[in-house]
């Protein structure tokens, strides 16, 4: 794969998301012991803090304090393309993208348009996207109490529907509120006689797609991030093991490394759909090779452009069930560095900062973290 690739972007790990859930499965349902590094336990209490990469926290180490003194516990990797949507889908399932099926921010549905994967627009019916029990459904099977904490309006999106279905959503209605989210977490954990908690944190990626993730913004969300964690840790039982992991990281991109595909003449030829973002593009096309081919000459050492067939018989997303392979792009185009493929057909875009998707270390590794709470 890393000749697919080249030196500068890399392929998932062999320890990524997909394997997280499952490993902590292993210890709930005394099949074994966890693995990743994890600790054993009988109630675990899993936050993801959406993009908040390895590196992006190594290198503020000095604004978190509790998160820097949690044991770093293995080298872990998203899935690719390195974006919410599809990490959530792999958290959720268990499974690569390939197999659950969400390709990215959008991709090309089964209608033939273009779905937005965490709106939701043109998208089919969740368990005709992602029809397999997911990894939380096995655990609920298992007799472990699984719970989802996360914002209210989450409840019954089509992606908690095809991706994190299983587990008991737990509202919070004000995302501000860390005494809310610390008291509702708690509760949740201390059901049943084995639980798995999940918990999302999404507002550093927030912050981070619209001010850049090494603004002051950021930074002073990130001590926010910490202090939640701090609570977590303070006021979950004895025993409780707390993990802290991430679905991406981020890279902000200059204003002027942003190709626009409109204004580059014949990147739009012969091309049917446009998907993905701006890191990451999945492009749909009739005539993969010349598109292809097309692409690599225009952008030339700003994005590696591959053919779609190609990736997947490398195993880029792991292995692609046959009523998946469509949604994946006939061609597609991984930026380097910190370019951005941008178009005008998607305005939103234009105004982000921080960008992800890629396939570059700052996009793919994130931080696993744990700590058995003293009580």
């Amino acid at each position: 794969m890393s000749s697919l690739l080249g030196p500068d972007l890399m392929a998932p790990g062999p320890q990524t998301l997909s394997d997280l859930v499952p490993a902590m499965g292993r210890a709930l349902t005394g099949l074994g012991s966890a693995g990743l590094g994890l600790p054993d336990a009988r109630r675990y209490v899993f936050l993801l803090v959406d993009g908040m990469g390895r590196e992006n926290l190594e290198q503020s180490r000095h604004l978190a304090p509790t998160l820097s003194d949690m044991q770093m516990c293995h080298d872990l990797t998203c899935q690719i393309p390195s974006t919410t949507a599809t990490s959530l889908s792999c958290v959720g399932t268990g499974a690569a993208p390939g197999r659950h099926g969400v390709a990215g921010y959008t991709f090309r549905a089964a209608s033939g348009l273009v779905m937005n994967a965490l709106s939701w627009a043109n998208g089919d019916d969740p368990e005709v996207i992602q029809p397999h029990p997911t990894a939380f459904d096995d655990l609920v099977s298992a007799g472990v109490t699984v719970s989802s904490v996360g914002p209210a309006r989450f409840e019954r999106s089509g992606l908690t529907r095809a991706s994190l279905r299983g587990a008991r959503f737990v509202a919070i209605h004000d995302e501000e509120d860390v005494d809310e989210r610390v008291a509702k977490t708690l509760t949740a954990s201390r059901a049943g006689d084995a639980s798995l908690t999940y918990v999302y944190e999404r507002s550093l990626d927030h912050v981070g797609h619209g001010e850049g993730w090494q603004s002051a913004a950021w930074r002073s969300r990130l001590m926010w991030v910490d202090d939640l964690v701090g609570a977590l840790l303070d006021a979950l039982d004895p025993g409780t093991a707390l993990v802290v992991t991430a679905d991406h990281g981020m890279i902000d991109v200059p204003r002027d490394h942003r190709v626009m595909v409109e204004d580059e003449a014949g990147l739009l030829a012969d091309v049917d759909l446009l998907a993905g973002e701006p890191r990451f593009r999945h492009i749909y096309t009739r005539r993969p090779d010349e598109v292809a081919q097309r692409w690599q000459r225009v952008l030339a050492d700003r994005a590696r452009v591959v053919v779609g067939d190609e990736a997947v018989d490398a195993g880029l997303f792991g292995p692609v069930d046959e009523s998946t392979r469509p949604r994946f792009g006939d061609v597609l185009a991984i930026t380097r560095d910190d370019w951005a493929i941008m178009s005008r057909a998607t305005p939103k875009e234009l105004s982000l900062v921080g960008m992800h998707g890629s396939l570059t270390p700052r996009e793919m590794r994130i931080p696993l973290l744990a700590q058995v709470c003293e009580g």
